[in-house]
């Protein structure tokens, strides 16, 4: 699955295009590379997300094309 839509998916980040613009600055790295938007996600992979001035870690547990609310955070774990 792409990066953005991981990221919007598992409500790590909102909407796809604030997703993608957090890609695009280079505030979005997975398994310790700078990741671009179209970047594949398998599951076991972490990503490290700069919200600003704060970090944040997680690791990709499961991959589904489309989830409840309720059911998002099944996606990930926080590192």
């Amino acid at each position: 699955m792409r990066l953005d839509k991981y990221l919007k998916v598992s409500r790590i980040i909102k909407r796809r295009t604030v997703a993608n613009d957090a890609c695009d600055a280079g505030r979005v790295m997975v398994n310790g590379k700078v990741a671009k938007a179209s970047a594949d996600v398998k599951e076991g992979d972490r990503l490290d997300i700069e919200f600003g001035n704060r970090k944040v870690s997680v690791e990709v547990t499961r991959i589904v094309e489309s989830t409840k609310k309720e059911d998002a955070k099944e996606m990930f774990k926080y590192l």
